[in-house]
């Protein structure tokens, strides 16, 4: 895959003028507000069987998120160690789930807590039952409910993602305190979204070659990839839906989260990336309102990013930070 954005030069000083809609902060807050009226438990169920996993122990959890939906997710944690543990938030790429818990054990490795959130519609464990109104393309996410913000289907992921922050002070041997938010793609734009509506519950946040970023340009410059969908959905809806569209893309983009966002944070960006363009990602990194920022980049990477290379560069990071086990 060649190079077909930005020079890197270009890329770093990339900041593009992006207003959040007016009630932006007024939709989330009630939003948000709505979810954490329904106070259900979170239930956690320790996985006995199955994995033959010497190392460390995996609960079953249940959370309540949108409408108070249960959740899924796995709560992964080394056997040996003493609480309370930093617990390492993950959410998953587009059209992924949960897993399998032998899936995730790279933070328990390190000596972390990781919950690992399913991903509504598109895992395994968590059904979508509120699929929006309208119209979309094909068998997507991207244009599911995209007539209005309230019917988009991030509205119901998204929310999903901050009520698993919360489940985090209701899970045995976590340290609330010392929240950090991760994933890749579709998983770390779901990270940024979090460290943008609750900010003062996340400790650290690390987006991988960040997806749900700058929307337009996205559509217009992806060559392969999840934001096709919306460009395939405007070639028949281009008389009428192309504004209405982008209007309601701008509740959920990367880049408004990015700027309510406080927490350290550790992009990254492969500069080969067709799927998510390396200016979407620099328009979250440039428009971040932390002041502790740092971007890793991965010249000749593609969607994949730096692969294995990139845990060691996280886990130092944290280090660094003093966001360690113990």
């Amino acid at each position: 895959m060649p190079l077909t954005d930005m020079p890197l030069d270009d890329l770093v000083g990339y900041r593009p003028q992006c207003r959040a809609p007016e009630d932006f902060d007024a939709f989330w807050a009630d939003t948000l507000a709505e979810a954490r009226r329904h106070g259900e438990a979170v239930k956690a169920e320790p996985v006995t069987d199955g994995y033959l996993l010497r190392t460390v122990e995996v609960d079953d959890v249940r959370f309540p998120g949108w409408q108070g939906e249960p959740v899924a997710a796995w709560l992964i944690r080394p056997r040996s160690a003493r609480g309370p543990l930093p617990v390492v938030v993950t959410y998953i790429g587009y059209s992924g789930g949960r897993g399998l818990p032998t899936d995730h054990l790279l933070w328990s490795a390190a000596g972390y807590a990781q919950l690992v959130v399913d991903t509504r519609g598109q895992g395994h464990d968590t059904p979508d039952r509120g699929e929006g109104h309208g119209t979309q393309w094909a068998a997507g996410f991207m244009t599911r409910g995209i007539d209005s913000p309230r019917h988009y289907y991030y509205r119901r992921l998204m929310t999903d993602c901050v009520r698993a922050v919360d489940a985090v002070a209701e899970l045995p041997g976590l340290d609330p305190e010392r929240v950090i938010v991760t994933g890749g793609s579709q998983g770390g734009g779901l990270s940024l979204s979090v460290a943008g509506l609750a900010p003062d519950r996340v400790a650290a946040v690390l987006p991988d070659v960040p997806f749900l970023c700058h929307y337009r340009r996205a559509a217009e410059c992806a060559g392969d990839g999840p934001y096709e969908e919306i460009a395939a959905y405007l070639r028949w809806h281009s008389r009428h839906g192309v504004t209405d569209a982008f209007a309601t893309l701008a509740y959920f983009d990367g880049v408004h989260f990015a700027q309510r966002a406080t927490a350290p944070a550790l992009f990254s960006v492969g500069l080969m990336d067709p799927v998510c363009p390396p200016s979407t990602v620099y328009a979250a990194f440039n428009h971040y309102t932390g002041q502790d920022r740092s971007m890793t980049v991965w010249p000749f990477a593609d969607h994949g990013g730096g692969y294995g290379s990139n845990p060691p560069v996280q886990l130092a990071w944290l280090r660094e930070r003093g966001l360690t086990p113990g």
